[in-house]
């Protein structure tokens, strides 16, 4: 699969990785060195999903509604104080939002001014970390201004397809742009692995259209988004079907509730759960974990990593 490149002038682009040594487990050949944190430069991202184990990235939503960990981000403070946290547990990238996406019901559309009233107080200092920022919105006026603040990458979590300012946008800046599948309903009746293909293929038209290399493109299976339990469970154990594409995966499991499905539970008590996800994730190909706990996460799949290349 393609992997993030830098360059200066241009913005993020992505180039070929070496292939997996065998199909169905995560390459066990040495971890390499890890940019320290703070290392953004114009390789970071490329050499990041080079390595045999995905990059971490993650959660800082500064939201008063988030599923999760809602209003525990919002002041300033507290957001700039978790980021360091997250840097200090090793993540590979921090991706901000100021909406909730939460993925079911419940969850309150705020206006891009709202997006931006909470934004701009913390994107500036997060960036100034060091670590490479991804952008949560699918609005592009807020997208726009995260870029102009120095963020890396455009986190879309309707794949283009619901601002139709967002992909001209992307082209225009020339930044890598994280495609999720969505729905507004989850239907259990329908093939929801078809259903994921045909909408990969209209945001995949949609960019094409706009001038966005598909070099720089990732794909999100939007685990939890307008989907039953099972079709979340389905598309993780199907996740090698999107290598159709070649494209890098993008898979945010993170205390999501097809979990609780399979054990009873509250959100923050979802912590093995996730980290099983991610590391199935991970023997399926994905080369960016999102998650909400980073050093659990980077341990778990360090460990995995580790393992198999005793085989």
């Amino acid at each position: 699969m393609p992997a993030f490149a830098g360059n200066d002038s241009e913005g993020l682009v992505l180039t070929p990785p070496p292939r997996p040594r065998k199909a169905g487990a995560m390459n066990a050949s040495p971890s390499p060195s890890v940019p320290p944190a703070g290392s953004a430069g114009p390789d970071a991202l490329r050499k990041l999903l080079e390595r045999p184990i995905p990059a971490v990235m993650g959660v800082l939503n500064i939201t008063p509604d988030s599923f999760s960990d809602g209003g525990e981000f919002i002041a300033p403070e507290q957001a700039l104080a978790r980021a360091r946290a997250m840097i200090a547990d090793g993540v590979d990238i921090i991706d901000i939002g100021a909406e909730s996406t939460r993925p079911y019901k419940g969850a309150k559309a705020v206006t891009a001014d709202d997006e931006l009233t909470r934004l701009k107080p913390v994107l500036a200092g997060v960036v100034a970390l060091g670590v490479p920022v991804s952008i949560d919105s699918m609005k592009a006026e807020v997208v726009a201004y995260a870029l102009d603040q120095g963020a890396a990458i455009a986190n879309d979590v309707w794949g283009l397809q619901r601002d139709a300012a967002m992909a001209p946008l992307v082209a225009a800046r020339g930044v890598p742009v994280i495609v999720m599948h969505n729905r507004d309903d989850a239907d259990p009746a329908i093939d929801i692995i078809t259903d994921m293909k045909t909408f990969f293929l209209r945001s995949l038209d949609i960019a094409a259209k706009a001038g966005i290399a598909r070099d720089k493109i990732v794909l999100d299976p939007g685990i939890g988004f307008g989907k039953t339990a099972e079709q979340s469970m389905t598309a993780l154990a199907r996740l090698r079907e999107f290598e159709m594409f070649g494209l890098p995966i993008l898979v945010g499991a993170s205390r999501k509730r097809f979990i609780a499905s399979v054990s009873p539970s509250e959100p923050k008590d979802r912590l093995a759960g996730s980290i099983a996800a991610h590391l199935i994730a991970a023997q399926r190909g994905a080369k960016i974990i999102r998650t909400h706990d980073v050093a659990e996460t980077l341990q778990a799949l360090r460990v995995a990593n580790a393992i198999e290349g005793k085989q």
